[in-house]
């Protein structure tokens, strides 16, 4: 295969996988965002730096947000969505963030490929990503790439096409000028 085919087939894969995306799933998410006093994003491996670009453009976007982690990330509390994204959509550190979270009153954002995630039951909201992952589950579509690419390509895009849709329904709409004066100096 040439390098050309390989390009043109993941951009398929992609586009096939966000066309299957579920638009409410995405507009409750969006719904969620706007209405959250704080967020917070938490992911491991990949997912978690799919997670801090969504934060990233969150901030860039007028958002009070932190990622789960860091040193300077307050306490979560009532009024607060912590956005989880994983692909498996469960693992011991999420259960126990989802633990904390709600007992301290915060909703749960869960971005994942596994409706049935237990994290996914406790979730005010849940989009489901119908991509590969590195399980390679019957149910999943077929790729070329390698364990969870498809799933963490997708999430980048689909996180930042929310962002978009949410800025549109914000009531104080972030301008490409407005946006790029949050973007760091420190450079």
């Amino acid at each position: 295969m040439h390098l050309k085919q390989i390009i043109e087939t993941v951009a398929e894969e992609v586009s096939s996988v966000m066309a299957n995306v579920n638009e409410e799933e995405a507009r409750h998410l969006s719904a969620c965002l706007l209405s959250a006093k704080r967020i917070f994003v938490f992911g491991e491996g990949r997912s978690g730096l799919m997670a801090k670009a969504f934060a990233m453009r969150l901030m860039h976007g007028g958002f009070t947000v932190y990622v789960v982690g860091e040193t300077t990330t307050p306490s979560i509390g009532q009024g607060d969505l912590l956005v989880l994204v994983s692909g498996s959509g469960s693992s011991s550190m999420m259960d126990a963030l989802v633990r904390t979270a709600r007992k301290a009153g915060a909703d749960i954002g869960l971005v994942t490929t596994n409706r049935d995630a237990e994290i996914a039951k406790e979730s005010a909201s849940v989009v489901i990503v119908p991509a590969a992952t590195k399980h390679r589950k019957e149910t999943e579509p077929s790729t070329i790439q390698p364990l969870g690419n498809q799933f963490d390509q997708t999430v980048h895009l689909l996180l930042d096409a929310i962002i978009i849709f949410t800025l549109h329904q914000s009531k104080k709409h972030h301008s490409f000028e407005d946006m790029k004066q949050t973007h760091t100096n420190l450079e």
